[in-house]
């Protein structure tokens, strides 16, 4: 018979057996630690080594149910304090005061973790009523140390300062962790929103370059469709193919967008300075001619800055279009060493102060998004001025 190597693994225990393991050993650690201290002769030295390995017995249970297992240990701790305390003082009655306090300590110690492991995991208010019944606990345990007034007053206020160190510790660990979570909560929302604005300005390149050319073209076709026929249906075919680029570009988006498409999945490329013949050809149709200088040697460039550059030439053709009153314009793209300039001129009369919109806030957001220099606004000589710089990473030079 062959074993599979998952079958030759050995089985979890189920939750009910690990819960009722978990309550057994929490439970018998207070029997254990009474029975290890009554068997004890000695209870100081090696005689600490079992009471300080017992103490692992409600670690399950601490993690879980904390409060429930700070009872237990703190009955453990009380009990184990006086036997130590009571057979001492029936062993030795001469025996110089203070004898029982190693047992005390060691249980103290114990105790102070788990309100420090509380206080880092529970409400503030559960912190407080925990350190509270260990401060009584310990309190109470000392009144059997065979010790003097002054040495009891002592002994308390060590126990204060240690389980108030203890209980600050935790409520530090909790007050980073909540810290950190706010912070990952905050930087998740934030990466929405910068993920919301990029979707913006996508949807607004997209649709606000197209949406110019086609009402341009429908109210061009409109006023001639009666005494130029010909012209109309060139005014028609022009707002179809703008029209069926744009929903292309669109499908693009939210193809890119979709998080249940399988991993893989085919998608068009993204838009960069090979498609900006295509784009002059559209803005041509929309009335404007485009002529395009390039200058440099015109090599390929990283994804965003292909992509913003080809946007930032996008929207400030659109801006001719739609604002200029201008036949023609001029695109000057340069590819230099160390940066990537686009110059976009037109000797129009430029947009208006209620027609800027969102697209020179768009460039001017891309330009910066890649930490590039973007100036905009009228010429001396008239007419008005798009300039971008965005700069070129070394290993791409």
């Amino acid at each position: 018979m062959i074993f599979s190597p998952r079958a030759a693994r050995p089985r979890r225990l189920r939750p009910a057996a690990a819960q009722a393991l978990t309550w057994c050993g929490a439970l018998a650690y207070p029997i254990l630690l009474y029975v290890a201290v009554l068997s004890e002769h000695d209870p100081t030295g090696v005689g600490l080594l079992l009471p300080a390995v017992l103490s692992v017995l409600p670690l399950a249970l601490l993690r879980c149910r904390p409060f429930p297992a700070l009872m237990l240990m703190l009955a453990g701790s009380f009990a184990a304090t006086v036997t130590a305390a009571s057979k001492l003082a029936s062993a030795f009655p001469f025996v110089a005061p203070g004898q029982a306090w190693q047992i005390g300590c060691l249980q103290a110690l114990l105790t102070d973790l788990a309100v420090a492991w509380i206080a880092a995991t529970r409400t503030r208010r559960t912190a407080l009523a925990a350190a509270a019944l260990t401060l009584a606990e310990q309190i109470a345990a000392a009144g059997h140390y065979r010790s003097e007034r002054d040495v009891f007053v002592s002994t308390i206020m060590f126990f204060v300062l240690m389980l108030a160190l203890a209980w600050l510790t935790g409520s530090l660990v909790q007050e980073r962790r909540e810290h950190a979570e706010t912070v990952r909560i905050q930087a998740a929302e934030q990466a929405v929103t910068v993920e919301r604005l990029r979707i913006a300005r996508e949807l607004h390149d997209v649709v606000a370059h197209s949406i110019g050319i086609i009402a341009i073209q429908a109210g061009t076709g409109r006023r001639v469709i009666e005494t130029q026929p010909a012209e109309a249906r060139n005014a028609l075919a022009v707002i179809e193919t703008t029209s069926r680029d744009t929903l292309a570009g669109l499908r693009r988006m939210l193809g890119s967008l979709r998080k249940a498409e399988p991993e893989g999945a085919p998608l068009a490329p993204a838009l960069g300075l090979t498609d900006v013949d295509r784009l002059v050809a559209t803005t041509r149709n929309g009335g404007v001619r485009v002529d395009v200088e390039w200058r440099g040697e015109r090599r390929p460039l990283p994804m965003d800055i292909e992509l913003s550059a080809f946007r930032i030439i996008q929207e400030g053709l659109t801006n001719v279009v739609r604002h200029a009153d201008t036949q023609e314009c001029r695109v000057v793209i340069d590819y230099q060493e160390d940066e990537l300039s686009i110059e976009i001129t037109d000797d129009g009369q430029g947009p208006t102060p209620a027609g800027i919109g969102y697209g020179v806030t768009g460039m001017r957001e891309r330009a910066l998004l890649l930490h590039g220099r973007f100036t905009a606004g009228p010429r001396p000589e008239g007419g008005f001025r798009v300039v971008a710089r965005l700069p070129v990473p070394a290993g791409t030079r």
